[in-house]
């Protein structure tokens, strides 16, 4: 993968957060689609503005999370596409937290090989390519290494569609030494990428929110799976679980107490 494809990605994604994203915020009215999740005028624009910019860098399909059911499932089976989520964290876009991301993989053959995560707030821009490395404004990822052991980590946890046992186990006796939800996927993702948190549980995302991501932890020297298969690429694409860390050995330990309580 070219790195300046990369680099043309990065750039018209800041281009468009400054555009469309940045003017609206703290402005910006809310509704909800017929699911009940919010969406707003500045989702929309930050798509169809990526859909042209991204297709001008490479003239392939986009799916969006701001599209019917019918059209995501039609475009799933191109061999290669753009997956973006145009704001990812609306919820917080809309009440003024500054935490969500415009998030864009580019896919092939089900697989990400291109990921870029930017908060338009901090300006932080996470990135990476399949077999070729991860970053945070240019920098390495990771950013630190944290704590070895279970009992000195940091969790990011998303409690809402865990398994109702898990979600008790860990409730009574947490593994961990605390937990944190920040409320936008691509973030956290890139968060355990950067060693901010150590481990990631997440009981079922759509494509969009794990896409880039997921790419940029895995090639930041994370280990990723989804709670009941090793197989993370292979599962389900609209409806993906989501165990992670931020280095291999902790991986294994986290998947091993979710998996079998120990």
């Amino acid at each position: 993968m070219e790195i300046d494809l990369l680099n043309a990605v990065e750039s018209a994604v800041r281009r468009i957060s400054n555009d469309e994203i940045l003017p609206r915020y703290l402005k910006v009215g809310r509704q909800r689609k017929a699911d009940g999740s919010l969406f707003t005028e500045a989702d929309l624009a930050v798509q169809e503005a990526l859909k042209r910019e991204l297709f001008k860098i490479r003239p392939v399909p986009l799916i969006g999370e701001e599209m019917d059911e019918a059209e995501q499932a039609a475009l799933w089976k191109s061999n290669e596409i753009w997956c973006v989520d145009p704001i990812d964290g609306t919820s917080n876009f809309v009440n003024g937290i500054p935490y969500f991301a415009v998030s864009v993989a580019l896919m092939q053959g089900g697989k990400s090989v291109l990921g870029v995560v930017y908060n338009p707030v901090s300006r932080e821009m996470f990135a990476a390519m399949k077999d070729g490395g991860a970053w945070l404004d240019g920098e390495r990822l990771p950013l630190r290494h944290g704590s070895e052991h279970l009992k000195g980590s940091i969790a990011g946890v998303d409690f809402k569609r865990l398994p109702k046992a898990l979600a008790s186990r860990l409730v009574l006796s947490p593994p961990y030494s605390s937990q944190r939800n920040f409320g936008a996927c691509s973030l956290e993702w890139c968060y355990a990428a950067a060693g901010r948190i150590d481990l990631y549980l997440h009981g079922g995302q759509k494509l969009w929110d794990y896409a880039a991501g997921a790419l940029v932890l895995m090639e930041a020297g994370g280990g990723i799976c989804c709670i009941d298969s090793d197989d993370f690429w292979g599962s389900p694409p609209w409806t993906r679980s989501a165990v992670a860390a931020r280095d291999g050995v902790l991986f294994e330990k986290w998947r091993d107490w979710i998996r079998k309580g120990e």
